[in-house]
């Protein structure tokens, strides 16, 4: 038994068009799974046929996951996609805003934790309620460096990203028993559009990043497959509430 062997398992990976969750996906579909994207704009119906036109069973579901209705909604389109049920759910997508904390909007407190937070526990909750009937599932987040510590200008996104690890942890204490993993993967600087302004040389906290990661490169997409896969697959069977850094030995330096 290759306990790395996830193919034709049912997959739903959020945030699947761009960044780090296209990759993953595309890491899903090369395993051998079915898997739906979710992503906000038309394009993700444009990536899903890309994937297909690969020879890779995927389908696309457009929505928004800041509004609660949409969440439950984009769920269970996902789920009639992949034909009623469900083994991997990863949850991938995520917001941004930035402003010093004396100054940062009530309102976009709000749409990042709805985003950030909020949709990833009815995500669980959805994915968990099959997942259990059947006594088997495996779910992914996404936490974050700042599950760990508080960055700067982002207090939102700070206080979403530590509610994750949490949330991962709460989830899997009450599910493990019954089949179900949760856990989480916490990616390190990543060169993603969502750190466009961190990967500006012209701003002094690159250099200040780039110098304490020891593997001497920021991480890209392709570094998250390995990971995503193996607590996806049998292999994470009794890991349980974990938060893995994928950072390049950041966290250790």
């Amino acid at each position: 038994m290759n306990v790395f062997d996830i193919s034709g398992k049912k997959a739903i990976v959020t945030g699947g068009t761009r960044g780090l969750g296209y990759k993953m996906a595309e890491g899903y579909l090369e395993a051998g799974c079915e898997v739906a994207i979710v992503g906000t704009s038309d394009s993700v119906y444009n990536t899903a046929q890309e994937f297909r036109d690969r020879g890779f069973l995927c389908h696309g579901v457009k929505g928004n996951l800041g509004e609660r209705r949409e969440v439950y909604r984009v769920f269970q389109e996902c789920v009639e996609l992949l034909g009623g049920d469900l083994d991997i759910l990863l949850t991938a997508h995520g917001i941004q805003r930035r402003h010093s904390a004396e100054e940062f909007p009530v309102e976009e407190w709000d749409e990042v934790i709805s985003v950030n937070l909020t949709s990833i526990f009815i995500l669980c909750q959805e994915a968990g309620r099959i997942m259990l009937k059947k006594g088997y599932g495996k779910i992914i987040t996404i936490a974050s460096m700042n599950s760990y510590f508080g960055g700067q200008t982002i207090p939102a996104y700070a206080a979403a990203k530590g509610g994750i690890a949490q949330l991962t942890k709460a989830l899997t204490n009450d599910w493990v028993g019954r089949g179900v993993n949760v856990n989480a993967i916490a990616p390190g600087y990543m060169a993603t559009e969502m750190n466009k302004a961190l990967l500006d040389p012209a701003n002094p906290r690159y250099a200040s990043i780039s110098e304490r990661i020891p593997a001497h490169r920021w991480g890209t997409g392709e570094d998250m497959k390995g990971t995503a896969i193996f607590l996806a697959s049998h292999a994470s069977d009794y890991v349980s509430g974990a938060i893995i850094p994928v950072d390049g030995g950041y966290l250790g330096k």
